[in-house]
This record gives structure tokens, C-alpha cells and sequence, in this order.
């Protein structure tokens, strides 16, 4: 283990700087907690104070993405001044990708589909179970066996 990482040496992933940070998870809790005070009293005070929240909260996301996009464009710019060509198209590809949602859907046997956690892993568990099972491939050396003669 430790000769592989002295030859090898590890692969240090990128991270980026994270668009969503703490600042924004407390403006998220005072937002949830204006919204849970006008559902319990909706008077006309609770309703301003979300409304403010939101408001300010609509800002301070809008304003942190722009923040995040003008970074961006300069890291671009840089790369392209000093010919950093991989990253600058590296960094391209990163804006013309748009955000694609994962989804936990699988086609099951009939070829109908399914959502259900157990009954996603139920089907991986028959899937793999078929194409790794090994007395099938005894099977298959037999009928390849008969055929030849």
C-alpha cells in the first residue's frame, strides 16, 4: 500500500469553492423559523417579517452567485493571459454543463419502472445475481461443447 503511494502518488481532486456556505445555511434556519412563526400566527406582522427574510434572503443568494460567477470569469481570463489552455477549457466545460439531477430510477424485469429504495436494491441484487451466478457458465460450456461436435 505505502510503495503504491510513493509510486503513484495520490490524485489530489480540485475543490472549488463552495457557492453555498455557512452564512447561507443561518440565513436558510431564520427563514424556516419566520415561516414556522407565521404558520403558528399569521398576523400581518409574522407576514411582514417573512416577507422581509425572504426578500433579504433572495438578495444575499443572488448577490453570493454573482459573487461565485465573476470569480469564475476571472479564473477563465487568467488562464487564457498565461495559455493555460487544459484549464481554461476545463473551466469552460464547467460553464456550458448545466446541473443534471441524479435520479434513482431503474427498469425492473417487465420493464416498468421503479422508485422504492428496497425494491431498487432488490432488482440490482436479481440483476447481479443472474450474470455472476457461475453454474450458468457451466451450462454455457456444456451447450458450446455439444454444438461442436
Amino acid at each position: 500500500m505505502t510503495s503504491a503511494k510513493e509510486s503513484l502518488a495520490l490524485h489530489k481532486l480540485k475543490k472549488h469553492k463552495p457557492l453555498f456556505d455557512e452564512e447561507c445555511l443561518g440565513i436558510l434556519g431564520q427563514r424556516k423559523q419566520a415561516k414556522m412563526q407565521w404558520i403558528q400566527d399569521p398576523s400581518q406582522r409574522n407576514i411582514d417579517n417573512l416577507n422581509n427574510i425572504r426578500r433579504d434572503a433572495s438578495r444575499h443568494f443572488r448577490n453570493k452567485k454573482k459573487a461565485y460567477l465573476k470569480a469564475k470569469t476571472e479564473e477563465l481570463e487568467t488562464n487564457s493571459k498565461i495559455k493555460n489552455i487544459r484549464e481554461w477549457y476545463r473551466g469552460i466545460s464547467d460553464f456550458m454543463k448545466r446541473y443534471q439531477p441524479r435520479t434513482n430510477i431503474v427498469k425492473d424485469d417487465k420493464g416498468d419502472l421503479v422508485a422504492d429504495s428496497c425494491s431498487i436494491l432488490a432488482r440490482w441484487r436479481n440483476y447481479f445475481s443472474q450474470i455472476l451466478n457461475v453454474h450458468r457458465v457451466n451450462d454455457v460450456r456444456q451447450t458450446e461443447i455439444q454444438q461442436n461436435y
